[in-house]
């Protein structure tokens, strides 16, 4: 590994690849990445609809702030994927709208 990357630099080495699902299909994840960086990783930007117009939303801030990247995993809804890491085995989203069912105030399941 070359010096000159940070990888590189810090001598880092990450763990063994681990399998999550974006919408029923398979990705990769490296330990201690967030859910945002396993989906971009993954080349997937968008992971979130608004509410009324649907529009695509993925990460904006990158630091939790502004809720662009709210995605339901493993079943709970408006999760930040820039803040949570990502976890072997957990069932990734896309989130539409409030991640609630709008007819009853329950989670999308």
């Amino acid at each position: 590994m070359s010096a000159r990357t940070p990888l590189g630099l810090v001598d880092a080495r990450p763990g063994p690849p681990f399998t999550v699902t974006f919408d029923g299909r398979a990705i990769e994840a490296l330990p201690g990445q967030s859910v945002a960086a396993a989906l971009w990783s993954a080349g997937i930007t968008s992971w979130r609809a608004t509410r009324g117009e649907g529009r695509p939303r993925g990460i904006f801030c990158g630091i939790g702030v502004c809720f662009d990247c709210l995605v339901t995993v493993d079943g709970r809804p408006n999760q930040r994927a820039c803040l949570l890491p990502a976890e072997p085995g957990q069932q990734i989203r896309t989130q539409q709208g409030t991640g609630h069912d709008e007819r009853t105030g329950h989670d999308e399941r």
